[in-house]
């Protein structure tokens, strides 16, 4: 299997991670169809454990409701690709790790299990901070390794912008 962390994730987890540290401030991650590729690319240089604290793969609605306390009611009136869960995911996150920030992730990254309402390529992404949180509807083209790809460098941009 081919690298799946690339330069371009290596150099925007590298600068978020610079910027964290200058900041004196931490991270945590939830993710679901990412599979882990965002904690792995915050964790892919050295000395990320100043400022990265926890990650969590809640592949499974089960698991989302257990490990970061997502409601069921949510998980089932707007599906675990939404707004209102990937928020809850990183509040949940940012919460249990006691960090500044958290970022989650859920999405359809392929190739099946795409519907009308919510195709392949379909990701929520939410970054929670200590006073906010904001969630995000993106669409990603490509087979699955170039959404997972994609939703993970978004992650990373948008927080760096964000904290810039």
């Amino acid at each position: 299997m081919a690298d799946i962390i690339d330069p371009q994730m290596v150099w925007l987890a590298t600068e978020l991670g610079h910027t964290l540290r200058e900041q004196g401030r931490t991270i945590a991650t939830a993710e679901s169809c990412t599979g882990g590729l965002l904690a792995a690319a915050l964790t892919e240089g050295p000395g990320s454990s100043a400022w990265f604290m926890a990650g969590w793969v809640t592949y499974s609605n089960a698991a989302k409701q257990r490990d970061l306390g997502v409601d069921d009611a949510l998980i089932l009136e707007h599906g675990a690709v939404s707004g209102p869960v990937v928020a809850a995911m990183a509040q949940g996150a940012r919460r249990r790790a006691g960090t500044d920030w958290a970022i989650a992730v859920s999405g359809v990254a392929g190739p099946g299990g795409g519907s009308a309402a919510k195709p392949v390529g379909t990701v929520w992404l939410a970054w929670a901070g200590a006073t906010a949180v904001r969630s995000e509807c993106c669409h990603f083209d490509g087979p699955r390794a170039l959404v997972r790809h994609a939703a993970v460098c978004h992650a990373l941009a948008t927080l760096l912008e964000c904290l810039r």
